[in-house]
């Protein structure tokens, strides 16, 4: 009953503070970050375009769906992600309605791509389209996916993964700052923080099975700064610091552990965290951190290259030493035969082991990590799929 009342208490104060002239908006802000967010879908259809300052009084028409699809550079590639987003739906829901909204979420997607050339679609940007779409239905979900994709995911929709590499290099750094243990043993590991991808670039949408945890979320990263999403990454982290340090101190057990989200996660806690986390270390004052990160990750930042050429039917120990014959024509030219000699006789180094591992859960999931961990031995043929 206590809650109930406390609930009712949250609502009034939500439709004050839209109701108010002019509309409170950092009081939104508020309500949507603390306790239980922003409590319905029907709140959420009016928040949601006050927090991303979008209009709903004048929203265009869409366009008509056939002159979307044709001649459209990333249709085949929506199709495909769209089709594989089953589990993104309400269980239980009639096949045709999901059919629906699987076109309109195609057609959200293609328009906002169509009236922004300058932003690249990447595998996981429907994730957060498909959570909008369910929230507020398609007209106003494409507003407000267009908004969203050229202030927050802005980074994540370049021709490169540069930008969100440097987003992901945020995450040791925070951690570094509250638990230097935990810091310590995952750089021991070489674990990277490739883990955190598909966290980062589907806010959560893509690992979290339960719809209400996800749009939760969705109310804390609207009202907040875009690198919020890392924080709470970290967050995660740092909330499984006895499993990741009973775990095996290596790169396999340690991204085995961490890119398998728990489900039960204690949500309203961990996001309280994160926001005090990102008040006490700002982005600013880890920037530096970040940019360290991002030098000792330079050998580790060639993984995606070298994964792709390794999907073009080569086998990765190939591209490996192709690679590594690079660095030694250039640098190392001088240091004579010898040394050549033993790196590419020994190709199994800890790096080659550290961007098998990554590269593989990148493309195959974590189901890959056994494979990888008996053999490192490949079947000449995969999809470069940054998801399951």
């Amino acid at each position: 009953a206590d809650f109930d009342a406390k609930k009712k208490r949250k609502v009034a104060e939500i439709y004050q503070a839209l109701n108010s002239d002019p509309i409170d908006v950092a009081k939104l802000r508020r309500m949507a970050i603390s306790e239980g967010g922003l409590l319905t879908d029907e709140i959420r259809r009016k928040v949601w375009p006050k927090l991303l300052s979008v209009n709903t009084d004048d929203l265009p028409p869409l366009p008509a769906r056939k002159e979307l699809r044709e001649d459209n550079k990333d249709y085949q590639q929506v199709l495909l992600d769209v089709r594989r987003s089953l589990r993104r739906f309400p269980p239980g829901m009639p096949d045709d309605q999901r059919e629906g909204l699987q076109e309109e979420l195609i057609d959200i997607i293609l328009h906002v791509l169509k009236r922004n050339p300058q932003l690249h679609y990447y595998q996981g940007y429907h994730d957060i389209v498909v959570t909008f779409l369910l929230v507020v239905g398609d007209r106003l979900a494409t507003a407000l996916v267009e908004k969203l994709s050229t202030h927050h995911l802005r980074d994540f929709m370049d021709s490169t993964m540069d930008n969100t590499k440097h987003i992901l290099n945020y995450l040791m750094p925070i951690i570094d700052q509250v638990n230097p243990e935990v810091h310590d043993f995952m750089q021991s590991a070489e674990v990277g923080t490739i883990f955190a991808l598909s966290w980062l670039i589907t806010w959560f949408g893509h690992v979290l099975s339960d719809f209400r945890h996800v749009v939760r979320l969705y109310d804390f990263f609207l009202a907040c700064h875009p690198l919020m999403p890392i924080y709470f990454a970290a967050v995660i982290v740092l909330h499984r610091k006895q499993e990741v340090l009973d775990c095996e101190c290596d790169m396999a057990s340690v991204h085995h552990l961490l890119s398998q989200i728990p489900q039960d996660l204690p949500y309203e806690s961990l996001i309280s965290k994160a926001g005090d986390l990102f008040v006490q270390f700002p982005p600013s004052e880890l920037a530096k951190e970040a940019a360290q990160a991002a030098e000792a990750e330079r050998t580790a930042a060639s993984t995606f290259k070298d994964f792709e050429l390794a999907s073009v039917q080569q086998r990765p120990d190939t591209v490996l030493r192709q690679r590594f014959r690079e660095r030694l024509r250039g640098e190392e030219r001088l240091r004579g035969e010898e040394r050549t000699k033993s790196i590419l006789t020994k190709p199994r180094t800890n790096r080659f082991v550290k961007l098998a591992v990554m590269g593989l859960t990148v493309a195959l999931g974590a189901a890959a990590l056994a494979v990888v961990k008996s053999a490192l031995e490949w079947a000449p043929k995969f999809e470069l799929q940054i998801f399951p």
